[in-house]
């Protein structure tokens, strides 16, 4: 059988219309928008940071909802039950532990927060010079962080605080002390893989200076590791203040911390437990999310992780 030849008119050109029927579009979107994207998709980490934004709201507007104020004492209604009165009880004081506890999650969250932050200023301007500049700047800042990391935080925390008069601020600045190095050491790496990419070497080639290479190339690029080690200082920074407030160097009286309630409760914590109950469980809660909310951060940041 004679095999039949192609004509001129079997061809015929496409229309406009039909061309655009035959190409794939993907919206381009960034790698902000990605990551979020696929923190949506992380359940667990979404329902750890609604909890967390709702802790936030009731901390802010508790004690204003609070039928009782959190410094008022009323001899005659020590160790009271929860109630219609006072939701979550009173304690030895006769003090209303629902204004108490949202106070002193109030003061948990503001010395994590403020901890984290004096982390993110210091560590992400130390551990960029390191990792830009390396040599003999990287190697003397690097010994200086060791020996700093070598000495046990909490006798540095314990011998501050003792020496300045306990409170809130001396807490956040005992913190970060030696808070800042891990977050140092993480932008150290980061820089350090960043600073010999392409669009670095162009931008050193157009005249840019070294604040402007760092703070507009290096460091907005490396905030990926920055903002999920932010989301682990937290947490880390909550439990110190409570376990310092447990041992009685945190704020004093008639301020508290979630570790100070949890420090008066533990004495009669088999007679009136729902004074150990309310501070215990919001703190374990808030931590617990904190450290969802960083691992469904992470993956959604991780480039790896994309499918």
């Amino acid at each position: 059988m004679k095999e039949e030849l192609l004509q001129p008119s079997d061809f015929v050109k496409l229309s406009h219309d039909e061309k655009q029927g035959e190409t794939v579009v993907r919206e381009s979107i960034s790698a902000w928008k990605d990551a979020w994207f696929r923190l949506k998709t992380n359940r667990m980490a979404m329902i750890s940071l609604w909890i967390l934004a709702l802790i936030v709201l009731v901390t802010i507007f508790g004690q204003l909802i609070a039928p009782h104020d959190f410094s008022t004492q009323d001899l005659s209604a020590t160790n009271k039950a929860p109630s219609s009165d006072h939701w979550f009880g009173t304690d030895s004081l006769g003090r209303d532990m629902f204004a108490r506890t949202w106070m002193g999650s109030g003061i948990s969250l503001q010395v994590g927060i403020y901890a984290a932050l004096v982390d993110l200023v210091v560590g992400v301007i130390m551990g960029g010079i390191m990792g830009y500049f390396g040599g003999k700047v990287d190697e003397i800042l690097n010994r200086f962080c060791e020996i700093l990391y070598s000495i046990p935080s909490l006798l540095v925390v314990i011998l501050l605080i003792v020496v300045m008069e306990p409170s809130m601020f001396t807490i956040i600045v005992a913190l970060s002390i030696t808070g800042w190095i891990n977050m140092a050491w993480i932008v150290r790496g980061q820089i350090m893989q960043l600073k010999n990419q392409e669009y670095v070497l162009a931008a050193r080639s157009l005249g840019a200076g070294t604040t402007r290479i760092l703070f507009k190339h290096l460091i907005p690029n490396a905030m990926g590791p920055i903002i999920v080690t932010i989301t682990m200082t937290v947490p880390n920074a909550i439990f110190a203040e409570a376990f310092l407030s447990f041992l009685g160097l945190g704020v004093q009286s008639p301020a508290a911390s979630l570790g100070t309630l949890i420090n008066d409760a533990i004495k009669a914590m088999t007679v009136y437990p729902w004074r150990m109950l309310f501070p215990a469980t919001l703190i374990s809660l808030t931590m617990l999310c904190f450290n969802i909310f960083g691992d469904g951060l992470r993956d959604a940041l991780d480039p790896k992780m994309k499918k």
